[in-house]
């Protein structure tokens, strides 16, 4: 194999394939990135066993080939190549060796046969459609501070994506909860996904997932079966395998009943809350909601560091209420919304508060008080 490739488009490539390998493995061959070339294109293929990622792109192929080379490797050595410089990857064969060149730099690195490398086996899937990327970036992007980082609770460790009734019919949905926030975000529902089977997509996916979806003009190709899912534009391509449990039934924690309602500017009420906050060295310590007419105070009290209020005006008419919160969730779902500002249904303070972007009810968040 030998071929030519620009520094910056080479290092798109493996960027994507060492954010995916395994650093801990116990197999050698999944630390690596399979490279294979042929016509005017190299391809960059990378693999976990659950996650496997693969990157086309353009490149100069004087020999056709494939050979896998460590991905963390390759990644580091581009990366410290000059800007604009042209990249010559040469697979000796018979030395087990693949020198790169760029300019006056020479590397020799040590590969594995090609043979060992393991493909992820083609599925059959139940569904496939195609979704605007700003779609898919606002679901997943919205949801996935919800997922819990509990081990044991693994079913819980991903988004729940599927197709679900929403406010204007059928609504492709995402949803994560950790048990003591939940988000549900709905999105129109793209042709073809209306069979699609309820998927719990892992934390390390959606992470990955992230980075296919930056172009906004981009359309991914969406597959999905029981096992799998697939994500796709015309250069990179994402299978997964989906986490084996059943999501919990998460409209029973979502309160219908919450009457007092809460208007407050989005972002000063996340500055506000950082604020208050600052005097508690502990990130989970309650920030306390004091609410009467048209006026919020929020306090925090660290008997160890000392205490902080500071109050807001908001829109508020209802009786008094006080009820405490984890900082750090309210910070995370303040944060979430895009519009000026942000609506609290409340019913008492030992109950689940509902909130959402002003009266867009696309978007649903439901956060658990904690006692102050």
């Amino acid at each position: 194999m030998k071929i030519s490739i620009e520094r910056g488009t080479l290092l798109k490539a493996v960027a994507q394939a060492q954010s995916v390998v395994e650093r801990r493995n116990t197999i050698p061959i999944l630390a690596n990135v399979l490279i294979e070339a042929e016509g005017d294109t190299a391809s960059f293929r990378a693999t976990d066993l659950d996650i496997e990622v693969v990157d086309k792109a353009a490149a100069v192929v004087e020999r056709a080939g494939a050979t896998t080379v460590s991905a963390v490797l390759l990644h580091e050595i581009v990366r410290k190549l000059p800007d604009g410089a042209q990249v010559k990857l040469t697979d000796d064969g018979a030395s087990n060796r693949l020198m790169v060149e760029a300019g006056r730099s020479n590397f020799s690195l040590a590969t594995l046969p090609r043979e060992d490398f393991p493909v992820m086996a083609n599925a059959e899937y139940d569904a496939n459609f195609s979704a605007e990327a700003p779609t898919l970036r606002r679901l997943f992007d919205k949801s996935k501070f919800a997922i819990s980082t509990e081990e044991t609770r693994y079913y819980l460790n991903g988004v729940y994506m599927h197709v679900a009734d929403g406010e204007d019919g059928k609504a492709l949905r995402c949803v994560a909860t950790d048990g003591h926030r939940l988000a549900r975000i709905d999105a129109h529902l793209p042709s073809g996904a209306d069979d699609m089977p309820g998927v719990i997509v892992p934390r390390k996916t959606v992470g990955e997932l992230r980075k296919l979806l930056d172009d906004d003009e981009a359309h991914i190709a969406v597959s999905v079966s029981e096992t799998k899912v697939r994500f796709a534009t015309p250069n990179i391509t994402l299978t997964s395998k989906v986490i084996d449990g059943t999501f919990p039934d998460y409209t029973r924690v979502i309160p219908v009943g919450n009457t007092r309602k809460l208007e407050v500017d989005a972002s000063e009420f996340a500055k506000a809350v950082d604020r208050v906050a600052t005097v508690s060295s502990e990130r989970s310590r309650a920030v306390k909601m004091a609410l009467d007419e048209d006026r919020l105070v929020l306090s925090v009290n660290a008997p160890d560091s000392g205490n902080a209020e500071e109050e807001l005006a908001v829109a508020y008419g209802d009786d008094r209420l006080e009820i405490g919160f984890n900082a750090k969730y309210l910070l995370e779902i303040a944060s979430q919304v895009d519009r000026e500002n942000a609506v609290f249904m409340f019913n008492s303070s030992g109950d689940p508060t509902l909130m959402r972007e002003g009266t867009d009810t696309s978007a649903v968040y439901v956060v658990m008080p904690m006692r102050v």
